[in-house]
Parts: C-alpha cells; structure tokens; sequence
C-alpha cells in the first residue's frame, strides 16, 4: 500500500517518504513498542499531517489501511494524522488536556494510552528527521527538546533516552 499510494517517490527529509516510514517503525520497534505501534509508525502519514500534507490515501478508505494494518494501528494512524498540533500538544500530558482533530474540528479528551501512544510516534517522527536533517534540527531542535521534556511522562524510558541522545545538545 506504501509504494501503491507513491511513498517512494515522495522527497523528504533524508530521501523518501517511504524510507522515513520505514525509519520511524523501526525506531519505535527499537523502543519495543507493541506491535500496532510499530505498525502505525510505518503508516503515520497514510493521512497526511498538520505538519505534511501529502496523503498516500484518502480518508474515505480508512477500512483499506485497517484491513491491511489492523483497526488497532489504523486507530493509531488516523488519531495521529488528524491532530491539530498548535491546538492539541500544549495540553498533551494533562488528563483533560484538548485534544483538536484537525479533520473534524472536534475537541476529545483521549485516554492515557492514546495520548503515550501519540506521544511516542510523535517523538520517533520527529527524532528521525532531526537526526538527518541539520538545517531541521536547526530551525526545531531546541522547541523539539522542550516539548519532549514536558511529555517526558507519557514516553517510554528508550523514547526518553533517545530524546537526551538526538536532542541533548539543541539549541
């Protein structure tokens, strides 16, 4: 489905589209994160996101991606890609913290583990492109460390570890 919808031909930071996706499931896999996590990194951006809006598969075919990934990760694919990031990630760590779906304008209050899941594709996404891009981690990194800081109770320890690793010296 990744090739289908054009992933490796799409540029992006450190090459394609689909070697980030690949990049971002196999760090989460490195964190030991449960199998839908992982499967959710490789798929993150079947959506498109508030910060990348090329989208590998329209909303309407949701059941595609869950039938392929399972309706677990797809969950997983669709929360994360329809996070509206300026209105949802101030409040992340708090149990009544907002949480804005940029596709429908609807204001949630996820669950501890939606918001750590959340959490952590974020960090992964993110930590990938930081780590290959220094114009990114220029322009992002010391804003990166800042919010990972504050997350640091919804992240795993290796999450956290690689945070201090990639992100130890922003700024």
């Amino acid at each position: 489905m990744l090739r289908a919808g054009g992933a490796a031909g799409i540029e992006h930071p450190g090459g394609t589209l689909l070697a980030h996706l690949e990049r971002v499931s196999a760090l989460l896999s490195s964190w030991n994160a449960r199998p839908a996590l992982v499967a959710a990194g490789l798929c993150h951006a079947f959506y498109g996101t508030d910060g990348f809006a090329v989208a590998l598969l329209d909303l309407g075919r949701r059941a595609e991606l869950a039938e392929a990934i399972g309706a677990e990760a797809e969950a997983l694919v669709y929360f994360y890609a329809s996070c509206d990031r300026g209105a949802s990630y101030p409040g992340l760590t708090d149990d009544a913290g907002p949480f804005t779906d940029r596709f429908t304008g609807e204001r949630l209050r996820p669950g501890l583990t939606t918001r750590r899941d959340f959490a952590e594709l974020t960090v992964a996404n993110e930590l990938d492109i930081v780590a290959i891009s220094p114009a990114y981690r220029a322009r992002h990194g010391a804003a990166f460390l800042d919010l990972f800081t504050r997350w640091h109770p919804l992240l795993s320890e290796p999450a956290r570890v690689h945070c201090h690793i990639v992100l130890g010296q922003a700024g």
